[in-house]
């Protein structure tokens, strides 16, 4: 779709149906925001919670490594994977009834999982909690924007960005608490009730919307070489970590994923309805905001679990008092998620978005300079709250860029390839961290890392602990500082194109 298109599209997007009126609209904006935004905050918590409890799974099923990391990357990698594939058929068949059946799917994976006899299957089962997840996510937004008028998509993707703020804020917490007084299993099962109760309230609330003109094909060759590229990727990833960068396997991994990824891009660039529409990405703008929000997510994401295990690991703090201590960065996401309805008046998307990421990169340097066993936990609050801040306005402002450059028959894909492409900067931001942490510890201490147990061994231990830590936030700040780079130029491309903004609220 050319920008002419495309400001047409955007312009009557949110109209009321069948002459209802603009209040009654957006009053049903308000209540599906709060379904979806519900929803949203339980699948935030399922992640958030796992972050700190990890230790503790570990160790009552005497994990070692690689299925201590799996138990993080299965989830992402099914996630990412499905992402795109839900996001079409949620084009195709609707978003309501994709919605009403992920969250019943999630609802029943949590419950299987806390009777989960070993870590391996335990691992399967987050991958079903995956698949429901990625059908929950990838309508959410989508449904948001059918939802809202123009002027004020910004206020509610605002409001349901924040809400996974309040899932992260609480999730540390919850979590440390849960596994404290009742155990692991309470990590997934307190998913349940709050799950059925997203059922009942979706089914009751949300219109069905309508769906597009013309049925489309999944993209199954895609799907197929893009699972192919991100198993190879992650194997590679894991074996480094436990077997070494000269491992054999690591090696294989590596040139199934380098192998694959040009396939891939041959394959979208011929088939009917290919996985990514390589047709969006025309729009430089819309490219920019796309690679700003992978690089930015692969930079800050990971950021809570691994602070949250270097307090239990280097610390010796229970999972508890971990999730207290990384509480400012969720904290602060949440206020500067919550505020850029307002922000957006002084700006806009764009220009947020170039905000938050240079706020962000702010904190990512501070958090790399300062790191150390015996930092003042002052230093670690300052730099966890410019992150958070820094992200809090990031994410919505850039995602609302992103939807008001897209087609409304594609909001679904599109959604579904913004968060496809953040799992996967997660996941690499993730993965290639801990690696890099853990790469100069012996096999037995890195096993202690992810047990939360390395001040345990000894002072020297703590140390070379942190030696990694360093070199993995190093990492994350230059890949923050290019996030940066590419929202500032994403502002500047949109500018020339004279690309539509967001109506200013009044």
């Amino acid at each position: 779709m050319d920008l002419l298109s495309r400001r047409a599209t955007n312009e009557t997007r949110g109209t009321p149906p069948n002459g209802e009126t603009e209040r009654a609209q957006v009053r049903y904006a308000w209540r599906a925001l709060l379904v979806v935004g519900l929803a949203c905050v339980v699948i935030a918590l399922n992640v958030s919670t796992l972050n700190v409890a990890l230790p503790k799974v570990v160790r009552h099923f005497n994990a070692g490594p690689v299925a201590a990391s799996w138990v993080l990357l299965g989830y992402m990698l099914a996630n990412t994977v499905l992402l795109v594939v839900f996001g079409r058929l949620a084009d195709m068949f609707g978003r309501r009834r994709m919605y009403l059946a992920g969250m019943s799917v999630f609802t029943a994976a949590s419950l299987a999982a806390g009777l989960a006899p070993n870590v391996w299957l335990l691992i399967a089962l987050r991958v079903v909690q995956a698949a429901g997840g990625a059908m929950i996510l990838v309508n959410g937004a989508a449904i948001v924007t059918d939802a809202f008028p123009s002027r004020l998509l910004n206020r509610g993707l605002g409001v349901y960005m924040a809400s996974f703020s309040v899932a992260q804020l609480l999730g540390p917490s919850v979590g440390g608490f849960v596994v404290a007084a009742a155990g692991w299993q309470w990590v997934f099962w307190f998913n349940v009730p709050v799950g059925v109760l997203c059922v009942i309230c979706g089914t009751v609330t949300l219109r069905k919307v309508p769906r597009g003109p013309t049925r489309e094909h999944l993209d199954v060759p895609g799907n197929l070489l893009l699972l192919l590229g991100l198993c190879g990727l992650l194997l590679a990833l894991s074996e480094a970590q436990t077997g070494g960068w000269d491992h054999p396997m690591f090696g294989a991994a590596l040139a199934i994923f380098a192998a694959s990824l040009p396939v891939f891009m041959f394959v979208q660039r011929r088939v009917r309805n290919p996985l990514l529409d390589l047709e969006l990405f025309r729009d430089r703008a819309f490219c920019l905001s796309i690679a700003a929000s992978f690089v930015n997510t692969m930079s800050r994401f990971s950021v809570v679990l691994l602070i949250a295990l270097f307090f239990q690991a280097a610390n010796g703090d229970g999972p508890f008092e971990a999730g207290l201590r990384v509480m400012p960065l969720p904290i602060s996401t949440m206020i500067a998620s919550a505020s850029v309805g307002l922000l957006d008046r002084f700006a806009g998307p764009r220009g947020l978005a170039v905000v938050g990421s240079a706020t962000g990169t702010a904190g990512m340097l501070l958090l790399f300079l300062t790191l150390s066993a015996d930092a003042p936990y002052a230093v670690f609050g300052v730099a966890m709250t410019l992150i958070g801040l820094g992200g809090g306005i990031f994410l919505p402002s850039n995602t609302t860029a992103i939807m008001l450059r897209s087609p409304e028959n594609r909001l679904g894909l599109v959604n579904a390839m913004r968060l496809m492409l953040q799992n996967v900067g997660l996941m690499v931001g993730t993965a290639v961290s801990l690696v890099l942490i853990t790469g100069p510890l012996p096999p037995t201490i890195g096993r202690r890392f992810f047990a939360g147990t390395v001040s345990e061994i000894s002072p020297a231990a703590v140390q070379t602990l942190v030696v990694g830590y360093r070199y993995a936030l190093l990492l994350l700040v230059v890949t923050s500082l290019l996030g940066t780079v590419a929202t500032i130029a994403s502002r500047s491309s949109s500018r020339r194109t004279a690309a539509p903004e967001a109506v200013p609220t009044s």
